[in-house]
């Protein structure tokens, strides 16, 4: 009889501790939304595959531009599913200046080619993503990486004359980060960013109208308030 007893026991308290688990594994760690604030700084490459569109121009192309190093700001907003705790999608807007240098450039044409100087132009790129981001749902380090579709609002300024024109263009938003939690609510979070987009810039009175390939890699850190 004593045996029988002792097995109940050590059976209901079997499921207990079972039961505890199992309300462990469906509880997320974390609260699952979030919104962050994003700072870092760009390094892009160059301004590449530069068409002239200009009225009356055919055939001509100009050699890639170099773009400064720029700092970067911006914002985050996320949610990962409770059901399938390792996806979640992120909307992310974020702005850089990373202007073009004043710089030699080589202009090529169906008559052949000729250098010259390029003074310099003021350049802006805001970005608005969404990501499809997966993570490792760890309960103080997550490592995760995101890619989604972009929409890039470019803009340049020339630093002489003050005319500028704007370009919006669909391209390519990429990120690679990790994040750990200070508390229950807030984690920083650091990451590295990939942007791919295809400008066409319009002819204006003082600046030729032309399509140009911008891409560059940004380094950022934030915090974030997860509820």
């Amino acid at each position: 009889m004593t045996t029988h007893k002792s097995l109940r026991r050590r059976l209901l308290l079997g499921l207990i501790i079972l039961s505890g688990c199992l309300t462990l594994m469906d509880t997320p760690a974390y609260p699952e939304a979030y919104i962050a604030g994003q700072f870092g700084f760009t390094i892009p490459n160059s301004l590449s595959n530069n068409n002239i569109t200009s009225a009356g121009v055919t055939g001509a192309s100009f050699s890639d531009l170099d773009l400064k190093n720029s700092f970067l700001f911006g914002a985050k907003l996320g949610y990962y599913s409770r059901s399938v705790r390792w996806f979640g999608v992120e909307t992310e807007v974020f702005s850089t200046t990373p202007h073009i240098k004043q710089q030699n450039v080589t202009v090529t044409g169906p008559f052949g080619s000729a250098v010259t100087d390029f003074p310099g132009e003021y350049f802006r790129v805001t970005t608005w993503a969404i990501n499809l981001v997966a993570r490792y749902p760890g309960k103080r380090l997550q490592p995760y990486a995101g890619i989604g579709p972009g929409v890039f609002f470019a803009r340049i300024k020339d630093s002489q004359t003050g005319e500028s024109q704007s370009n919006t263009r669909v391209g390519l938003n990429t990120q690679l980060g990790l994040r750990y939690f200070l508390a229950r609510h807030v984690a920083l979070f650091g990451e590295w960013k990939y942007n791919y987009a295809r400008f066409g810039f319009k002819e204006k009175t003082n600046l030729d109208g032309f399509d140009s390939t911008y891409s560059a890699n940004s380094f950022v850190f934030g915090i974030s308030y997860h509820f």
